[in-house]
């Protein structure tokens, strides 16, 4: 099945660079400049992915309201905010609006197109069993390599594809501290450090509010974070 991608995107050479990298790789690419012209297509077709900026033209948070329209109209269709506005605020709408990955204009293409076949590979594997081998559990928690997704306590927490990775990679090695350098390669992101402690809090915030004594994510400071599993917190 040949996958359709839309990249909504005001500045024409971003927008034209990222749709010919794309179309390199095979995708069928679809381009527009603003919220207007991207919805009078989604309502004809939805595509199989959407690459969203936030401001389009006069619209300084047309992205916004683009994804959450998108959504409406579809639970699962992958959704990635690509902005230069990189502010935490920013970063927690644009999730909270139900996109499943935000990254900045700073990350590489090839990182980029990494995360959308990623975004991808879930989709496909959303309606076959779990395969045994591509499960990790540490005490009460549960992460499915396959369809990236994460259970604590047997309750489903929602992450996106950046902060799945980052609870992977500290999760996998208990109590082994990794550096904010490290969390960022693992994850297949490149970011500033404050970026990455934003990251870490909302992770933290997303756990608590499934268990509100959740505290496996330790900040060892000037060094980075490691994960701990408490005897409280392992199931028997």
């Amino acid at each position: 099945m040949n996958r359709r991608i839309a990249i909504v995107e005001d500045e024409a050479a971003i927008r034209e660079n990222y749709a010919d990298v794309l179309r390199k790789q095979g995708y069928d690419v679809q381009t527009y400049a603003n919220r207007k012209d991207a919805m009078t297509a989604f309502d004809i077709r939805l595509p199989s992915l959407a690459i969203i900026d936030i401001g389009l033209e006069n619209e300084i948070d047309g992205g916004f309201t683009l994804c959450q329209a998108l959504r409406s109209m579809s639970d699962t269709l992958p959704i990635i905010f690509l902005t230069a506005r990189d502010n935490d605020f920013d970063t927690v709408s644009g999730l909270r609006m139900g996109a499943d990955d935000y990254l900045t204009k700073d990350i590489s293409l090839p990182h980029l197109t990494a995360r959308i076949a990623t975004l991808f590979r879930r989709l496909d594997v959303l309606d076959q069993p779990p395969s045994p081998e591509n499960l990790l559990q540490r005490g009460n928690l549960s992460l499915d390599v396959d369809r990236l997704t994460i259970r604590w306590n047997g309750n489903a927490v929602q992450f996106t594809i950046t902060e799945f990775w980052m609870v992977y990679a500290l999760a996998k090695f208990p109590g082994h501290v990794k550096s904010r350098q490290v969390l960022m390669q693992e994850s297949k992101i490149y970011v500033d450090g404050s970026t990455i402690t934003s990251h870490v809090k909302r992770i933290r915030k997303k756990f608590m509010q499934v268990d509100k004594d959740f505290d496996c994510i330790e900040t060892v400071y000037g060094m980075g974070y490691r994960w701990n599993i408490s005897e409280e917190n392992v199931v028997h």
